[in-house]
């Protein structure tokens, strides 16, 4: 009798232990926690975007913006917003990826590398300039030290890209000739590599 009585004391006592303990844990659980969760991270910051007022994003470019208007052709307006916290520099990098998509082994073809673009900048205007501009920054086409349009031939659209990068640093890369625009481009992408703070890509289709 004595033996069963301590026995269901002792399971009394264990119990009172394990609730106390468990209302310790669920004070310090901040409210609306889910279980386990521990310390939240945080809202996330909003993605790095980029728009352009010339044509909607996988849409068709007008022809003022490619080699259809022949040596009069200028660049497309571009805007970004939601730029990283501690950006200090953009590249713009254009590109037609269809050689890379027809398994040529060669670089896809660079119609616009500008870098060193101003962390304070939302944007470029229409008809950037050719060579290095007074806000430093710097760009390269294939051929010239200028936006160079797209100038596909009839056939199948290309998809001509736009890619964006936000990044902790400026680039020290030199200028560069349009002979040079793929070494150009490589040496900007090996110096962006872990400096990359955010990306926004758009992309806009044409064919003569």
């Amino acid at each position: 009798m004595t033996t069963r009585v301590r026995t269901a004391t002792g399971i009394l006592t264990v119990m009172a232990l394990f609730a106390a303990g468990a209302a310790s844990l669920v004070a310090q659980t901040p409210q609306g926690a889910p279980p386990g969760s521990g310390r939240g991270r945080g809202p996330q910051s909003p993605p790095l975007l980029m728009t352009t007022t010339a044509f909607e994003d996988g849409g068709v470019i007008p022809d003022k913006y490619t080699q259809a208007a022949g040596p009069n052709a200028v660049s497309p307006a571009l805007s970004w917003s939601q730029v990283p916290m501690g950006t200090q520099s953009f590249v713009l990098i254009m590109h037609d990826p269809e050689p890379v998509l027809n398994r040529s082994p060669k670089m896809d073809i660079t119609h616009w590398v500008i870098w060193n673009i101003p962390g304070t900048s939302t944007g470029l205007p229409e008809g950037v300039p050719a060579g290095e501009l007074p806000d430093g920054s710097r760009q390269v086409s294939l051929r010239s030290n200028a936006y160079m349009g797209p100038g596909a031939p009839p056939g199948p659209y290309h998809h001509y890209t736009f890619e964006l990068y936000a990044l902790d640093i400026k680039l020290d890369v030199p200028q560069g000739t349009p002979q040079q625009a793929a070494d150009t481009r490589t040496a900007i992408l090996n110096a962006m590599d872990g400096h990359v703070l955010g990306k926004a890509v758009l992309v806009g289709r044409f064919h003569r």
